[in-house]
């Protein structure tokens, strides 16, 4: 079988390294072009890259007869246009985190792709990587009894961009009304329900406290699975040292573990401590591109699809008070 021959929309950060070398490191795939606003830059990105094509058009790339599947790496304001061109084209998608700035987007998206028969998948890489399929074969095997409760630190300092008023879409309220929350936070948020199952019920609280940008930066919130585990967490972005904890309680034992920081995977029982480093690929997008290429192949179906990404988005909206009840 030929290639299947990808294209991106919005070459910038994020597909540098974490992702953009995926695509051409993974057997059967093949970046075939990409693209951005900036002429200019879509073409040093092409050049630095080795990839063949760039445009400066988005509707170009998607329309292309040589392109069969699309990557929108644009800011999340942008998902929802981009994808439904893409669905219409009769195209595989992938799309970046977090999917939409709401769950009705995100709806929205899935119902596209649905109609069309085409599979709609989103970066939500961790699910993917062999560091969190430990934790969930801990979970799986009952290391440590039946799951009680999941707590998640995360606390940032503030960034320097944001003590100097630089620009930056993640603290718009009008793209991102949470801030940071919704960048950083939706890659737990949803890694977690990759290990316990569909949220019933969430609720939190934001606020801005650093008067820094529109959006918010602290949140708090709490949330219940089916499964009946709960959950709890807090976020801050103006904090004095930077913290990422994870802690799951189980009824014999806990595990402890970062969801940004490759710090070791650490479980604990009445047996004592057993700790494991699992590093991360060069390119952290690595397994989640191979595992969208065994999908397409008609294997397993890939663990990060467009449902599974909109609930996270449900339960952000419910934190953020986006939705009531």
């Amino acid at each position: 079988m030929k290639p299947l021959r990808w294209g991106i929309i919005g070459c910038g950060a994020v597909t540098e390294r974490k992702s953009g070398p995926a695509y051409q490191k993974t057997a059967g795939f093949e970046l075939a072009a990409v693209m951005r606003r900036d002429a200019v830059l879509a073409a040093d990105y092409a050049r630095r890259h080795g990839v063949p094509r760039w445009f400066d058009d988005a509707d170009a790339l998607i329309a292309d007869a040589d392109i069969d599947a699309v990557y929108i790496a644009t800011p999340p304001d942008t998902h929802l246009h981009y994808a439904l061109k893409v669905a219409a084209a009769g195209k595989p998608c992938c799309v970046e985190k977090p999917m939409a700035p709401s769950h009705a987007e995100c709806l929205v998206m899935v119902e596209a792709f649905g109609r069309a028969g085409l599979p709609l998948f989103v970066a939500y890489y961790r699910r993917s990587l062999p560091r969190f399929e430990q934790v969930r074969k801990w979970l799986a095997e009952g290391r440590i009894g039946t799951p009680r409760h999941l707590h998640w630190q995360l606390a940032r300092t503030p960034a320097a961009d944001d003590l100097n008023g630089t620009y930056r879409w993640r603290t718009d309220a009008r793209i991102a009304p949470g801030g940071y929350f919704d960048d950083l936070a939706s890659h737990g948020l949803n890694l977690f329900s990759h290990f316990f199952g569909e949220v019933v019920q969430a609720s939190g609280s934001a606020t801005n406290q650093q008067g820094l940008y529109s959006a918010c930066d602290a949140v708090v919130a709490s949330w219940l699975y089916a499964s009946g585990v709960t959950g709890s967490g807090s976020w801050h972005f103006g904090s004095f040292e930077r913290a990422d904890r994870v802690e799951i309680t189980g009824s014999a034992g806990k595990i402890d573990f970062s969801v940004f920081e490759e710090q070791p995977l650490q479980l604990t029982t009445a047996d004592g401590i057993e700790r494991m480093d699992i590093p991360n690929p060069e390119n952290i997008q690595l397994h989640h591109v191979a595992n969208m290429r065994e999908h397409l192949a008609g294997g397993a179906r890939h663990p990060s699809c467009g449902d599974s990404a909109a609930h996270t988005a449900w339960m952000m909206d419910r934190i953020l008070g986006k939705t009531a009840g």
